[in-house]
Parts: C-alpha cells; sequence; structure tokens
C-alpha cells in the first residue's frame, strides 16, 4: 500500500491491465492521468502497446473505435467539453459494440466556465448505450479498472465502460492505495479475444448503414447488451470481492436501511461526508440510512426497490440537473418505485464545485424528516442573487 494521488491509482491500474492502444487528449482535471501513462509508456513500462497523443477528444475516441475494432485492449480519460466532444465517436463505440474502457474525472459544463466538479458532463451520456460506475474513492477507482475490462470485454456485453470519478475530489488527492501487482491482475483479467474483429483474413463490416427495415433491431441488440450486463457485473464483482478481499457490494451499497424512516441517496465522493452525517444522526436515535448508488447505466430498478421497500422518505442527492424536469438520479429512482407511495425529495447540491459543508446535508435531512419542505426538487446551497432578465 502506497499513498499516492488519483491520477496515479488509475494509471497504474490500466498498466497492469495491458492496454495495447492509449489515446489521450488532455483536459483538466484528468489530464495527469494520461500523463503518467506517458510517461510509463516512455519508460519501457508498457508491454505490446502504442500510446497516441490525439490533436482532440473526438480524435482520440476515434482512434480507439479503429483499434478496437482490430481486436485491441484500448483505454482513455476525459472529462467535461471533451467527453461531450467524445459524445458521438462513444455513441458509435456503443452501437458498433466496442469494449473501449474510458475513465471520465468527472467536471462541470460550460457555460459558464467551469474547472469544477459535479456530474452534468457523464448524466449527458445516459442514453449513449454505455456503462456508467461512480466510485466513491481513490482505492475504487485503482480496484474498478480491471472489472470494468472483464465486463466490458464478456462476449454476453461487449460494451464500452465509463468509470467516472469526481474531479479534484479524487483525481488530486493523496489517499493509501493498496496497488496490484502485474501478477494479481494477468490471474484475475485474461487477455482479450473478440468474438468479432477486422482482419483481412475474415472481412467484417463494423457500424455500416442500417435501412429502417433493420435499424431497429440494431438498438434491441443493444438494449439486450446493457441489461445482460446487469448480471456479469454482479459476477464480476463479486469475483473480485473474494479474490482481493475488498466487497464494494454490488449495483448499489444499503446502509442502515432496514429500520430507516429516512434513506439519503448517494454516488460519487459525497458518500463519504453522508455516511459520516448518518452515523452521527443514528447515534441521536434518528432513524436514517444510506444508499450509495455506484450503477447508473444500468439503472439498478429491483436493487433500489428492495433496499428501500420499508423506507417512508428518500432523499436523491443530485450533482446534476437535467434542466426543464429535476435531477436525473431522482427520475430514475421515482420510475423504479412507481406505485411504492414513498415521499421522494431530490436536491441539487455542489454544482460547479461548489463546497457542501457537513451542516448543508444535516439541514436538508433534518428538513425533510420535520416536513418543512415539499416533495419534489429543489436547490440547495444557492446563494441570494438577482437575475437579470432583459
Amino acid at each position: 500500500m502506497k499513498v499516492v494521488r488519483g491520477f496515479y491509482s488509475v494509471a497504474h491500474a490500466v498498466k497492469t491491465c495491458r492496454p495495447n492502444v492509449i489515446s489521450a487528449y488532455p483536459i483538466t482535471p484528468q489530464t495527469e492521468i494520461v500523463e503518467n501513462l506517458a510517461a510509463m509508456y516512455a519508460n519501457g513500462e508498457l508491454e505490446n502497446c502504442v500510446y497516441i497523443t490525439a490533436e482532440s477528444e473526438f480524435s482520440a475516441a476515434s482512434i480507439l473505435v479503429g483499434a478496437s475494432a482490430t481486436g485491441a485492449r484500448t483505454f482513455t480519460a476525459t472529462c467535461s467539453q471533451g467527453l461531450i466532444l467524445m459524445s458521438e465517436v462513444l455513441i458509435n463505440a456503443a452501437g458498433m459494440r466496442l469494449p473501449i474502457v474510458l475513465v471520465n474525472t468527472n467536471r462541470a459544463l460550460s457555460a459558464p466556465l467551469s474547472i469544477w466538479n459535479d456530474h452534468q458532463d457523464s448524466m449527458f451520456m445516459r442514453d449513449a448505450g454505455i456503462i456508467q460506475v461512480y466510485v466513491e474513492n481513490n482505492q475504487e477507482a485503482h480496484d474498478l479498472i480491471p472489472q470494468a475490462y472483464k465486463i466490458a470485454e464478456n462476449s454476453k456485453v461487449l460494451l464500452p465502460f465509463m468509470i467516472c470519478m469526481d474531479g479534484y475530489k479524487l483525481t488530486h488527492a493523496y489517499e493509501p492505495v493498496d496497488l496490484h501487482s502485474q501478477e494479481m491482475i494477468d490471474e484475475f483479467l485474461p487477455p482479450y479475444e473478440p468474438v468479432a474483429k477486422l482482419s483481412v483474413d475474415k472481412p467484417l463490416t463494423f457500424g455500416s448503414y442500417a435501412p429502417p427495415h433493420i435499424y431497429m433491431e440494431f438498438r434491441v441488440a443493444l438494449q439486450n447488451a446493457i441489461e445482460r450486463a446487469r448480471k456479469v457485473m454482479e459476477d464480476v464483482f463479486k469475483e473480485w470481492a473474494e479474490f482481493t478481499g475488498r466487497d464494494w457490494k454490488s449495483h448499489i451499497s444499503a446502509e442502515n436501511v432496514d429500520d430507516a424512516e429516512l434513506a439519503v441517496i448517494t454516488l460519487g465522493s459525497i458518500t463519504s461526508l453522508v455516511r459520516d452525517v448518518v452515523e452521527s444522526l443514528r447515534r441521536e436515535g434518528k432513524k436514517v440510512g444510506l444508499i450509495k448508488l455506484r450503477t447508473f447505466r444500468p439503472f439498478p430498478n429491483d436493487e433500489i426497490r428492495k433496499a428501500l421497500k420499508n423506507v417512508n422518505k428518500v432523499i436523491v442527492l443530485e450533482r446534476a440537473v437535467s434542466f426543464g424536469n429535476e435531477g436525473q438520479v431522482a427520475i430514475e429512482v421515482k420510475n423504479a418505485l412507481y406505485g411504492k407511495s414513498k415521499e421522494i425529495y431530490s436536491f441539487a447540491i455542489g454544482l460547479g464545485g461548489r463546497d457542501v459543508p457537513r451542516e448543508l446535508i444535516v439541514k436538508i435531512i433534518d428538513n425533510v424528516m420535520q416536513g418543512k419542505v415539499k416533495q419534489g426538487f429543489h436547490f440547495e446551497g444557492v446563494q441570494e442573487f438577482k437575475e437579470v432578465i432583459p
């Protein structure tokens, strides 16, 4: 175990997974992930790998589509506007069933310009056919890299896998991380053997033109693949727990919900803070629970319903907004709980990297428990301002 920054924990994990092609373009706050990988490549630590510096995020993703289609194990990292620039290519990658693994170091979208953390960028990609998992700390990010490859490359799945880690909150943080050895990952993660690939020996076409009489069947196949991913992910998560002794649970981690009257749903690094608040409130005799949402796509509807079966009030802490509606996570939770007569409260907090003090979490929970706030969507922690309308 070493004390390292989040950047390095990701880069080291990627190295041990033996990628064949890494393509990247720098963007804050992910840049040092690919800088670390570039240094490893220059030092000869990445065997049988090509590192390509692209001229844009669109190009980086395009390079990986070509590489993955030929059967290569691939990796990139990005965030914010870079992820949006990649979006056209990543949607193609999902439709072409290419198991590209990428890390998104969550950062707010412009305008106005912000380099700080929220989840607006990855939530923008929720309908792209890409697996999305959010991590709480750098050890979880480190551990998820080899699992992501094993899941994405499974013949029942074959989809891009996006690991979402909070920019700055995790990427720049120093944490003790139990770093994988090469021998360990070689035992866990076999070489990638694609079911189909581009080859002069057996010519194939990927992403070809699909007229109306066949296009819909491709969409059904994509939906079936991401649904099958649920079970594959559960199996790999369990295998990793048995292999390492570190159990990050499955699609969700439900804590203290069996007797809870109120449960808070979180995703990402804010989970640690909310857990501390929940444990403190329970010591005061308040029946509060926590659900750490790990998998956002495919969304764990069954797990959410089961975990909240005895809970009356649900708070969803959002780091993004579906403008014109409410927070994306609450939309999904309401769908999962349809017909269950739960009170659901959605709070957008910490947008654009705004600090979320412990007192704000306590205030939100107390106000909901005491009936001081209406059900529905709320911005919390907003300064008083005057909106100028021309």
